[in-house]
């Protein structure tokens, strides 16, 4: 499985897809998101009022055309929100672009 490797991500889960039948470019975006998530795990928030604790990348759907690529994925953040401890799901889409050789997250 190319150079990417995500148990490197202590924080993040990724479940729903398998890895192994990804091409280079749609694993290089799922590595870019699942570095993102394990930094928001690694984030210290001063005052504790948003703290995530483990962040799953479920079900990806990872699309690439030339240097533009995105990820629609259901988050299942277990996390310390606001006084309230749980588990929820959230889905969304992230965007990326390829400069200079790294997929970097942008602005749709």
């Amino acid at each position: 499985m190319s150079g990417y490797d995500f148990t490197e991500f202590a924080n993040v889960t990724i479940t729903g897809i398998d890895v192994s039948c990804l091409n280079e470019t749609e694993l290089a975006i799922l590595y870019a998101q699942a570095r993102y998530c394990q930094a928001m795990t690694d984030a210290d928030i001063a005052d504790g009022r948003l703290r995530y604790f483990t962040i799953g990348i479920a079900d990806p759907v990872i699309k690439a055309d030339g240097e533009k690529g995105s990820i629609t994925y259901t988050s299942v953040l277990n996390a310390n929100a606001y006084g309230a401890r749980g588990t929820y799901h959230m889905k969304g889409t992230h965007y990326y672009e390829l400069r200079d050789g790294s997929w970097i997250a942008v602005n749709k």
